[in-house]
């Protein structure tokens, strides 16, 4: 990024670089010292500068925010997650209006404005405002100058932009060209936009209000809809969970007192769908961390598993279960609607070095299974080494028990021609869309 003709730093003509301007009013791009910060902006640049500059995910730098109105904090992740969405348009929007790269946190301050400017719909004088109150009073100018332009010019310049491809990193643009061909475009404009909230609601539980069903069961409300207000979340009955992630545990076909292992088990979801459905289930889990999100997830539902601590790839408990299910760790790619921080904290290598950590977890899932036991496969990510590839491969002793239409209702085209699914972030597209996530069944010989 490039700075304007006149520094940052250099004050109006004839003035001081104290001096106000007319009937005391501050000179245009500065900030009295006693100016409040917006507390939404400083908290959606701490956001922004975690992910960008420390490689923290968002949520954990949600987490570790200072104490705020729960609003703010939700105010701050909306903007942050714009930015991130739209980062290489937002970016090629700011470029030409700059000659050289501003410090980081300048050009972070300079995102969220164009994002507020271009995105959010914020009123230019309050989206300009607040900015130029977040950086260093010698940058002050310089922002003022770039959110003027870009609320006059910026529009126009969006429209004109590739944003598919300038939002997508390379690497991932890549290898989705070759994974799935001209859908790549589809697949990277679905990462644009919010994803909806999606529930899964316990046996019985009433469909919420201004929710609509999916043919898979899942409940959806609109983009923005805060869980923490809903009675189905307050009552217990209900819990987030994206469409297709609800699959996994759905095609385990899981009935009353069915022994089940649920292997990589945090946050809870898959575990409380198999709880729900009566089954008696084993969750194991390495990291305490989580295990403790678990069992708080567990416990607001009023759902009984047994949790263990336990290397997924190691865990023995001497006996063996009817059903297991195995949603491996993975790049994460396929949750990027939900968490648009993921292209900006994975690289390239971590997929062959994910991927290798997979097929240990897959062989010895399949020594826990008792015999004509069924294993389910998944992970949530659009790389086809960390689904296809492994499926592929099975361990010896697994054969495969392919995936029927009338088991996905809308999603038969999702099924390949090996009996395996790979949703995509464009299928249901006109509803709001789902995760990547690819699935394979097997049963134990």
């Amino acid at each position: 990024m490039k700075p304007p003709a006149a520094p940052p730093s250099a004050p109006p003509r004839g003035r001081r670089p104290d001096q106000n301007g007319p009937q005391g009013r501050p000179a245009r791009g500065r900030r009295p010292a006693t100016t409040p910060r917006n507390p939404t902006r400083v908290a959606a640049l701490a956001l922004l500068t975690a992910v960008l500059d420390r490689h923290r995910a968002m949520e954990e730098a949600l987490d570790a925010l200072p104490p705020s109105d729960p609003r703010d904090r939700a105010a701050a992740h909306r903007i942050a997650a714009a930015v991130l969405r739209r980062l290489g348009s937002l970016d090629a929007v700011l470029e030409p209006l700059l000659r050289r790269e501003p410090p980081p946190e300048v050009q972070h301050v300079l995102r969220i404005g164009a994002a507020e400017l271009l995105l959010l719909n914020t009123p230019p004088h309050a989206a300009v405002a607040s900015c130029v109150d977040l950086v260093p009073r010698p940058f002050a100018g310089l922002v003022n100058a770039v959110l003027r332009k870009v609320a006059a010019e910026g529009p126009q310049t969006l429209e004109d932009l590739d944003g598919e491809r300038l939002d997508t990193p390379g690497w991932l643009w890549t290898a989705w060209q070759k994974a799935y061909g001209t859908r790549v475009r589809a697949i990277a404009r679905s990462h644009r936009l919010p994803a909806p909230l999606d529930l899964s609601l316990k046996p019985g539980t009433e469909l919420p209000e201004g929710a609509v069903l999916l043919p898979n069961g899942t409940a959806r409300l609109p983009a923005g809809t805060r869980i923490t207000e809903l009675p189905a979340f307050i009552d217990g009955t209900a819990w987030a969970q994206d469409a297709a992630a609800a699959l996994p545990a759905r095609l385990l076909h899981v009935t009353p007192g069915l022994a089940v292992a649920d292997l990589c088990a945090a946050p809870g979801g898959k575990t409380a769908q198999l709880a729900a459905a009566g089954a008696d289930v084993v969750a194991v889990e390495r990291d305490p961390t989580r295990i403790l999100r678990l069992r708080e997830n567990l416990a607001r539902l009023g759902l009984d598993a047994r949790v263990v601590q336990g290397d997924a790839a190691e865990w023995d408990p001497g006996t063996r279960f009817d059903a297991v299910l195995l949603d491996a760790p993975c790049s994460a790619t396929g949750t990027i609607r939900r968490h648009p921080d993921v292209p900006y904290l994975k690289r390239p290598t971590d997929v062959p070095s994910l991927a290798g950590l997979q097929k240990p977890l897959l062989a010895h899932a399949a020594t826990l299974l008792a015999p004509g036991g069924r294993l389910v496969f998944a992970t949530c990510s659009l790389q086809p080494e960390e689904g296809e590839a492994q499926a592929a491969n099975p361990p010896a002793g697994l054969v495969p028990d392919p995936i029927r239409p009338e088991e996905v209702p809308g999603l038969e085209r999702a099924i390949t021609h090996e009996g395996w699914l790979r949703t995509t972030p464009d299928m249901w597209e006109a509803e709001g869309g789902m995760d990547g996530f690819f699935i394979a069944r097997f049963r134990k010989g």
